[in-house]
């Protein structure tokens, strides 16, 4: 009986002293969660690719010191492909590249001052070689880009009944520039696919025609540009991913 006592005693007591025991103890500190990380694209590094479209050239043709034999429209389609490298720099990327296509822009006219004569402009390559800075949301890019381009021309006189060769010009290659605007989309870790439209400023050059037997036929001052649209997949070297907090 005094045993049962004590222990009634003992517990009472224990009940007695847990408040003022737990009041003591330090409360549980508050753990704020940790931040989330978003995973954002990033557009650095090396990357190669290919592209593929079509284009409009503008050709004018003027006998030097004389008269315009008129203008025609080349158009076609283009197949090549591009070497570059960019930085980012939070938003803003900055790239260069160089692009390398294959082209068949051909088309003609009817001669304004020799009308048994068809003039015939044929773009059959061309380069572009320019710089870029674009505005990147995570994985989706706008940029415009500038800079020199380079294409190779063929320029034929042909009968305007049969067809036939009259005269020809050695093939002509001209520099100029180009400007640009393109968007490009990130759509798995290192590849992208994008469009991009180009403007070819090409001036004017002469052509000087010699007929199937080497004579002298001429020559004309011949003004040109481009309009260039093209669809681009590229792939890059080295991580995308980039953790931001």
């Amino acid at each position: 009986m005094k045993k049962l006592m004590l222990v009634t005693a003992s517990l009472v007591a224990l009940g007695a002293a847990a408040p003022a025991v737990a009041a003591d103890l330090a409360a549980r500190p508050y753990t704020k969660a940790p931040p989330m990380v978003q995973a954002a694209y990033d557009w650095s590094g090396f990357y190669i690719g290919i592209n593929g479209g079509g284009a409009t050239s503008r050709n004018r043709w003027n006998l030097v010191g004389g008269l315009s034999e008129g203008s025609h429209d080349a158009t076609g389609g283009t197949v090549g492909g591009q070497v570059g490298y960019r930085w980012q720099q939070g938003p803003i990327v900055f790239g260069v590249e160089a692009q390398g296509n294959w082209a068949d822009f051909t088309g003609d006219n009817v001669s304004q001052v020799f009308l048994a004569n068809r003039n015939r402009t044929k773009i059959d390559a061309f380069g572009l070689f320019t710089g870029q800075v674009g505005y990147a949301w995570n994985n989706a890019l706008l940029y415009v880009k500038g800079g020199a381009a380079v294409v190779d021309d063929k320029y034929t006189i042909l009968g305007a009944a049969g067809g036939g060769l009259v005269a020809s010009a050695n093939t002509d290659t001209r520099w100029g520039g180009t400007v640009g605007v393109g968007f490009e989309y990130g759509f798995a870790p290192n590849w992208s696919v994008g469009v991009e439209y180009d403007h070819l400023f090409m001036a004017s050059q002469t052509a000087n025609f010699v007929t199937p037997a080497g004579a002298f036929a001429g020559s004309d001052n011949i003004k040109q540009d481009v309009d260039l649209f093209t669809a681009r997949v590229n792939y890059k070297f080295g991580g995308p991913l980039i953790a931001r907090y």
